[in-house]
């Protein structure tokens, strides 16, 4: 079915974008995924392009045209190259750098930003805890006052751009007797004395994507260094995981749709029994129902996409998009490798990787099971 959300401007972006990858990157994965990490040439020419600040206003850097369509442009091409390059650009660009624009001081915006936009400062967000997963009001992570500065002990991990970033939007403990309305959100640079980081993650995909622990031991910051309210950080993330989770699911359907081309092609090519195996009656009927499966999925996230782009997607219809896309994504790329036969388990083909990349996005930025809690609230439940 013909997408009907995008026009001229959109798909101009997106051949952008593709040749950026086709030109600058795509000659590379292989080198990102033995460094685990993108190089900060890749962040350095991303910037170049404009491709870092779409959500930065021209006035410090960037090229937003307020319209989250290009977001997802972006999001859809990156996931096409892998899911590892979509997630760093996307924690990057779509997920912390929100923050900085529409809760930082202007003081913060000059000082920030512009790095933000040419790939010269790398962001990520710390809000998983070794104990807490996706339970993001029970942080341990504390920032006490100490005369004119806060002194913040603590610990993140699984944090993506971790390992690289030059800033990380933390969330901490202000206030414990308030609970969950007791977090602030600090913007700590790696420069601070007390910051340091573990090994880069061993993961069981997304190669690419350098993921670590990082420490925090003593490091003193200003009331300069808070992002949004004191206190408020916990509401802060509440109004923006919608995009986030929404980016997820952007993510999830472009990295499947993908492969499953890719592996329509391959059923084509490959030949046993004297016939095409996509001309199998099994073969055929599965692959009719995958890309049915996709369509399906794509309508309602394009329409959820219009809705944020509105201003009007709401916090439920984004866990729905999350948890929904994430389990398709799954399926899908499951059935591939079986369509792949034996060569559906070598690193060496993609699918084979896509596979791996794609089971964590049942995981983060919440888990499914706590989008269909969420759901299940709404229901009253």
């Amino acid at each position: 079915m013909k997408r009907e959300i995008y026009d001229e401007d959109h798909e101009a972006f997106r051949s952008s974008v593709r040749e950026f990858l086709v030109r600058s990157v795509i000659p590379h994965v292989e080198q990102y995924a033995a460094d685990k990490a993108l190089p900060r040439e890749f962040w350095l020419e991303a910037g170049k392009q404009g491709f870092l600040g779409l959500e930065i206003p021209e006035e410090y850097g960037g090229s937003a045209a307020g319209d989250y369509r290009f977001n997802a442009v972006a999001a859809e091409e990156m996931n096409k190259v892998n899911a590892a390059l979509g997630s760093c650009w996307g924690i990057h660009a779509d997920i912390t750098a929100p923050y900085i624009v529409q809760l930082g001081t202007e003081e913060q915006k000059q000082r920030w930003l512009p790095g933000v936009a040419a790939g010269e400062i790398l962001l990520a967000i710390g809000m998983t805890e070794p104990s807490g997963g996706s339970d993001l009001a029970a942080l341990k992570t504390t920032a006490v006052k100490d005369g004119d500065t806060w002194v913040i002990n603590g610990s993140k991990t699984f944090i993506t751009n971790g390992y690289s970033a030059d800033i990380v939007l933390t969330a901490v403990r202000t206030s414990p007797e308030k609970k969950a309305r007791g977090i602030t959100l600090f913007a700590i640079p790696a420069t601070a004395e007390g910051f340091s980081r573990g090994r880069k993650l061993d993961k069981v995909g997304q190669d690419e994507s350098d993921t670590a622990e990082l420490f925090f031991d003593n490091i003193r910051l200003t009331d300069e260094d808070i992002v949004g309210e004191l206190d408020g950080g916990f509401i802060h993330m509440m109004q923006k995981l919608p995009q986030e989770r929404l980016g997820c699911a952007i993510s999830n359907i472009a990295h499947a749709k993908q492969i499953l081309d890719e592996t329509l092609q391959y059923t084509k090519d490959r030949h046993a029994f004297g016939s095409s195996i996509g001309s199998f009656q099994h073969n055929k009927f599965l692959l009719a129902e995958l890309y049915t499966q996709i369509e399906v999925s794509q309508a309602y996230l394009d329409q959820c996409v219009v809705a944020h782009d509105k201003g009007e997607l709401t916090p439920v219809d984004a866990a729905k998009a999350k948890w929904w896309t994430s389990q398709i994504q799954n399926d899908v790329l499951d059935h591939c490798v079986q369509l792949h036969g034996g060569y559906g388990f070598m690193n060496e083909y993609r699918v084979a990787r896509a596979w791996r990349d794609a089971r964590v996005s049942k995981i983060w930025a919440g888990s499914n099971e706590i989008m269909k809690e969420l759901i299940g609230r709404d229901l009253g439940l």
